[in-house]
């Protein structure tokens, strides 16, 4: 029988029963050890949140939540420790049941109990080590504490006049602020200084508080660049529009490239501001149902992905830092839309200088930004096919005048709209490119073009539906060979005419071949103002189309309905009946047969030389949008009494007066300003176009004074400020005066038969409507 030393069963009956007091003692080595981690590293945790997180405004009330956090974590640990000490308990009860066997264990089982005290008490020396430095450490950190948290108890709502509105908003913030989950989000936890910072951070109706530190950036300057490979990751995949888009940036690289070059030398290391530029192309996103990309490869309309691949492309040529969306989660990402209703502003400043997106993002960034859509969108540049006039712009306006369309009511500077073209000098005119041809190619179009060849207008089935295609048809048929480029899948369309050789929907390159080798491009009077008139003329064709009596207008046609425009298009293609017209162009009556078929034998016996206006030149779109994005941003002036403006030599019209003073620091140039009288029912676009000049709505600020109709020989027995987008102006019959009360509405589109209007005119650069002469 083995016996066991007297001591040692003594030693052993110890360690058992310490095992009682030990679930305590390792409980509390591991509270104060959680305590001493947690409080050395919170600091750090701090500095990371502060560099690594977007959202680093609010610190102090960001802390608050994530030691809550903390505090949580710690808990759930402890609560693991105490399940640990159970089975000790346990393990311990076990031992207490078998005292009665311990003699016959031998006695090397037990060794290791005089070794685990050993441990204890060296584990209990280090925690009395660790209680030191958590004491220090807790003090300097209740010490700076201190320093906080009496800024936050001794916040106070401030009086400042310039802020009026900030004791109302405190005070709805105190009794909604957990009516969105995005206010907990920025911070605000119930305390009258996380009221107040987000509401002079986040918002901007209070004050910002004295001991909140911030930052401020630095502008860059852009080089143009012409490596595009960068711009085709950026549009990203995934659409067949947004293949398309990168074909024809790829395809029109070099020309792009030839075009760069050429503005550099001109603008001559002219200092730009480099911006930054998010591009997000709405009506691609599939909550705006992104009807354009499954209609890419079925003859659907391009139009708008030509002209949003060439703003890409120009805006990236000029060197200026991109990001582009085409899907509203992108979209959020992007701009830092916070969690909840959407009741809140962004996390964070707008990190972009310009957006340029569409009417469909417009409406995404209203519903998402919160306050901060009325804070930023005169950063907005709105890509407007076919314009908004200012009287459908303006919210109050175009609701008591019956101008509210679905498309207007936003407010915002009518310049923030940009159309593909020249509709309105109200809105800017963004363009996009055609293909250039070069002198060898241009002298090959010319030689091998067939006169008896004629293309049609229209890809797709529907548009051969015009009602009397036929008979004009048929005219045309007698003279030429008919070739059209509608889609279809199995069998012809049944609306394409027997004599009409069909090719099918053909890829853009071989599309540009057959123009080149037509006489005649012809248009059955729809799509409207699309590109391909344009692509045509450059390629040596003349183009045909139908003149419109009445004119088509939101007033009478369907397709026009809703728009915010009230132009009256007199033909399919305003812009090349106006800018360009014969021998390029024939608009002519397709219900008069006598008329028709005059023009095609006069069409067939003219030579055209390949022809592209400047301004649809890759050099002309770049200068455009160059100018646009350096000096746009300015606001207009706003000028006072008494008038700049002097009569000019012939008393005509009146001209910046030499004896002004110094002229206002303005864009366009004020050199070029002149004021004309309009005849009644003429629009000032129409005024100015009758001069060799064009409307320039930036001007109308100068000649909103009474003395001006005094300057002009005007008899006005009264004149009062209105809100009405036909003034300045004045009713000769009554001699009533009326001057703008709303600068928004200033409008170059408009008339009445009542009134005269007081137009401001300006020059413009040959080839280029939409800069005047010193504008670059």
């Amino acid at each position: 029988m083995i016996t066991v030393n007297a001591d040692g069963k003594i030693m052993v009956r110890r360690c058992l029963v310490t095992l009682r007091p030990f679930r305590i003692f390792v409980l509390g080595i591991g509270f104060f050890t959680l305590c001493f981690l947690m409080t050395s590293l919170g600091g750090q945790f701090s500095a990371k949140r502060l560099g690594d997180s977007p959202f680093t405004i609010r610190t102090e009330v960001m802390g608050a939540l994530e030691s809550r956090g903390v505090l949580r974590r710690m808990s759930d640990m402890l609560e693991m420790l105490m399940k640990r000490m159970d089975i000790l308990a346990r393990l311990e009860n076990s031992t207490d049941l078998h005292k009665g066997d311990e003699a016959r264990f031998p006695l090397d089982r037990f060794q290791p109990a005089a070794g685990l005290m050993e441990r204890i008490q060296a584990i209990a020396q280090n925690v009395s080590d660790i209680a030191i430095k958590v004491d220090q450490i807790l003090r300097n950190s209740l010490l700076n504490g201190k320093v906080m948290e009496g800024r936050r108890d001794q916040c106070e709502v401030p009086r400042d006049p310039k802020y009026p509105d900030c004791a109302g908003k405190v005070e709805w913030m105190r009794a909604r602020w957990t009516s969105d989950p995005c206010y907990a989000f920025f911070g605000v936890d119930g305390t009258e200084c996380s009221f107040l910072i987000y509401l002079s951070e986040v918002e901007w109706f209070c004050p910002p508080l004295a001991w909140r530190n911030r930052t401020v950036a630095v502008a860059a300057f852009p080089t143009l660049t012409v490596d595009v490979a960068r711009l085709l990751e950026l549009i990203g995949t995934g659409k067949e529009s947004l293949s398309f888009m990168k074909k024809r940036i790829r395809h029109l690289a070099q020309q792009w490239l030839r075009a760069a070059r050429r503005l550099e030398e001109k603008l001559a290391g002219r200092q730009r501001d480099q911006k930054h530029i998010l591009v997000h192309i709405g009506f691609l996103t599939e909550e705006s149902g992104d009807v354009f990309s499954p209609r890419v490869l079925k003859g659907g309309p391009l139009g708008e992905m030509v002209q949003w691949a060439d703003i890409l492309a120009a805006l990236f040529i000029l060197g200026h830092s991109l990001r582009v969306t085409v899907s509203l989660k992108e979209l959020q990402s992007h701009l830092g839309v916070p969690p909840g209703r959407g009741n809140c502003p962004l996390t964070s400043p707008l990190p972009f200088d310009l957006i340029y997106t569409d009417y469909h993002g417009l409406q995404q960034m209203k519903q998402h930004m919160g306050l901060s859509f009325k804070k930023y969108r005169c950063r907005v540049r709105v890509i407007d096919t076919f314009g908004t006039e200012p009287a459908y712009n303006h919210e109050e306006y175009a609701t008591l005048r019956g101008y509210r369309t679905n498309w207007g009511y936003w407010n915002l500077q009518p310049a923030q709209f940009m159309t593909m073209f020249p509709h309105t000098p109200d809105n800017s005119f963004m363009g996009f490119v055609s293909e250039e041809l070069n002198q060898t190619e241009r002298q090959l179009i010319k030689a091998n073009k067939v006169s008896s060849m004629a293309v049609v207008y229209g890809k797709e089935a529907s548009i051969w539906k015009v009602r009397g295609k036929e008979k004009f048809l048929s005219i045309l048929n007698k003279y030429m060979e008919i070739h059209g480029t509608v889609y279809y899948e199995t069998q012809r369309p049944p609306e394409v005419p027997a004599f009409v050789k069909n090719h099918g929907l053909l890829p853009q390159h071989e599309f540009q071949q057959l123009l080149r080798k037509a006489k005649l491009f012809i248009g059955f009077g729809f799509p409207y103002e699309g590109p391909a008139p344009l692509e045509a003329i450059a390629n040596g064709c003349v183009f045909l189309q139908a003149r419109f009596s009445p004119p088509h207008s939101s007033l009478n046609h369907e397709f026009f309905r809703g728009k915010p425009t009230s132009r009256e298009v007199s033909s399919q293609h305003p812009y090349a009946e106006d800018f360009i017209g014969k021998p390029h162009v024939w608009t002519v009556d397709y219900n008069n047969s006598e008329e028709f078929e005059a023009a095609i034998k006069t069409i067939m016996r003219t030579q055209v030389d390949p022809y592209l206006p400047y301004e649809y030149t890759s050099e002309g779109m770049l200068e455009r949008i160059h100018a646009y994005i350096q000096h746009q941003t300015k606001s207009p002036a706003m000028q006072s009494s008494p008038s700049p403006l002097a009569l000019s030599p012939n008393a005509t019209h009146l001209v910046w007066s030499p004896s002004a003073g110094r002229a206002p620091q303005t864009w366009p140039p004020v050199a070029s300003l002149q004021v004309w009288v309009s005849e009644p029912q003429h629009t000032c676009t129409e005024t100015c176009r009758q001069h060799g000049l064009v409307c320039e709505p930036t001007f109308f600020s100068f000649l909103n004074k009474e003395e001006v109709f005094l300057q002009l020989s005007i008899a006005c027995d009264s004149t009062e400020y209105e809100m009405n987008h036909l003034y300045p102006a004045v009713a000769e019959s009554v001699h009533e005066c009326y001057l703008q009360k709303e600068p928004l509405l200033f409008s170059c589109a408009g008339s009445n038969t009542k009134y005269r209007r007081l137009c401001p005119c300006r020059d413009f650069r040959r080839g280029q409507v939409a800069l005047c002469r010193d504008c670059l």
